[in-house]
């Protein structure tokens, strides 16, 4: 296995799609790259996650603008990664909303996600010279809080912990759509590094319980009808479940983390080799699953030396 993270040699620009999942509601996706959401209300709009870099940003503020002039008052986001929150500072909202658990995520570990997010994944953090510094919400909520759009209203929501313990679904009552962050992903592999394996389902089961005409997942195309919502839900609960019952049949053996992702290929590969950032979150899935299934409930944060630690374990 390469050290190089399998992203980092991954520099083409992606294509960008942006549709409409709702009235007023739209999902901005990029071939697996992280997606944002767009939610238009009378009077002003809310974007939901705020991308990398202030660059990457601005390519959201274009299809924005496309479709209305009104003002962008207010940026939520879902969870603390690099990769969805250091762009905020483009939208020049008023509110920037995050759960009071992502913003302890921040506190915890916002500067060392940002340095090893920056060395795996250098196409997104093109233009980093841009960023002023961390992502600091100003407002925060714990369990649910409501945003009036004058007479739009957004839900935001606690739903369960899945990709990160503060994770947030973002939910327009009056089309029935749901911005989901990364607790769900369409054809892209799930990012679990910091996840909650054994919550993962319950979060999935959270979400299939508002019977949903559309969702925004966090990655991959946009998600209409009711169809289409249940098999992205199905599909993120196979990859997760797929993924922490490979790795923990070995830790439960004594086995070692080199074991743990010849068994998690082999559960995986033919599945979902073929899905977005796939070899990208591979080795840090296996080590967050072979962690939670040892008794590490908290996941440990990441930084280079842990890195070079993983490697070192893999290569055996």
């Amino acid at each position: 296995m390469s050290k190089q993270f399998a992203s980092a040699g991954d520099m083409a620009e992606k294509n960008v799609s942006f549709s409409q999942i709702g009235e007023g509601l739209y999902a901005f996706t990029a071939e697996g790259d992280p997606n944002s959401g767009v939610i238009v209300g009378d009077e002003s709009v809310m974007i939901v996650e705020a991308q990398a870099t202030p660059r990457l940003a601005r390519k959201v503020i274009e299809c924005v603008r496309s479709v209305t002039d009104k003002p962008i008052s207010h940026v939520v986001l879902t969870h603390y990664h690099a990769v969805r929150v250091l762009g905020a500072s483009a939208f020049d909202a008023r509110e920037i909303i995050m759960s009071d658990k992502a913003r302890s995520m921040v506190v915890e570990r916002g500067q060392e996600d940002w340095d090893s997010e920056f060395d795996r994944f250098p196409r997104l953090f093109q233009g980093h010279e841009e960023i002023p510094g961390l992502t600091w919400p100003t407002l925060t909520f714990t369990g649910s809080m409501t945003v009036w759009l004058g007479n739009r209203r957004v839900d935001i929501k606690q739903v369960g912990r899945a990709h990160t313990a503060g994770d947030t679904v973002i939910y327009v009552p009056d089309e029935n759509v749901m911005f989901t962050g990364d607790i769900v992903e369409y054809h892209s592999a799930c990012y679990c590094g910091d996840g909650h394996f054994a919550d993962w389902p319950a979060t999935l089961e959270a979400i299939r319980a508002h019977d949903l005409a559309a969702i925004a997942p966090g990655r991959g195309d946009a998600l209409t009808g009711s169809d289409m919502v249940n098999k992205a839900l199905d599909n993120t609960a196979d990859f997760v479940r797929s993924t922490y019952d490979a790795a923990g049949k070995v830790a439960a053996r004594g086995g070692s983390l080199k074991e743990a992702m010849a068994a998690v290929r082999a559960a995986c590969d033919p599945k979902f080799g073929d899905y977005a950032i796939y070899e990208h979150c591979l080795p840090f899935n296996v080590a967050r699953a072979y962690d939670e299934a040892r008794g590490i409930e908290h996941p440990r944060i990441w930084t280079a030396e842990r890195d070079k630690e993983m490697w070192a374990e893999l290569q055996g």
